[in-house]
């Protein structure tokens, strides 16, 4: 990718992996240890915190422009899909799961949102499932959000619909014991 494809300016949605959606509040230079360098000042609003990324390391960090709307159908359609149920140990999944969180990949999240979603009608989820199931679903929501321009609850609430809808259809799937 060229230098230039990665240039963000004031009031530019961006997406850091770690932290997902924020907002370029500024650009600034400042002088550390005798050298200059041009930062980027990422504000979260949902964490209430600022963040300053040198420019010449955005890349790779692996901040990146919101997501294209081709990626966003192809997110919106994993979770129609069928959720996976992997049998390893719970302690190795979550590591999975915060993996793909933190990737900042959108159809990754969307994986972990569809794999970690329980209907009403399901076992109850242990604290920690749900825990990276919300965060998931924030990361999910918060950038839903920025690119249709609504409100995150709102975007939220489109997630766990096509996730509610998409529920019934795989549970006949389940043959009974």
């Amino acid at each position: 990718m060229a230098a230039k494809a990665l240039s963000f300016v004031v009031g530019d949605y961006v997406v850091y992996p770690k932290h997902g959606v924020g907002r370029v509040i500024e650009l600034q230079k400042q002088e550390i240890a005798g050298t200059s360098l041009e930062l980027y000042v990422l504000r979260f609003e949902k964490e209430r915190m600022t963040l300053r990324v040198p420019t010449n390391k955005a890349e790779s960090v692996g901040m990146r422009k919101l997501s294209s709307d081709k990626t966003l159908r192809e997110a919106l359609d994993t979770l129609k899909g069928k959720p996976k149920v992997k049998r390893t140990m719970w302690s190795r999944r979550a590591q999975e799961y915060e993996a793909k969180i933190n990737s900042g990949d959108l159809v990754s999240i969307a994986e972990v949102v569809r794999d970690l979603f329980r209907p009403d009608d399901q076992p109850e989820q242990s604290y920690s499932e749900r825990q990276i199931f919300e965060a998931a679903a924030s990361r999910l929501a918060r950038e839903l959000a920025a690119m249709e321009e609504v409100e995150e609850p709102k975007a939220l609430e489109k997630i766990l619909d096509i996730l509610k809808k998409a529920a019934p259809a795989h549970i006949k799937d389940k043959v009974p014991a």
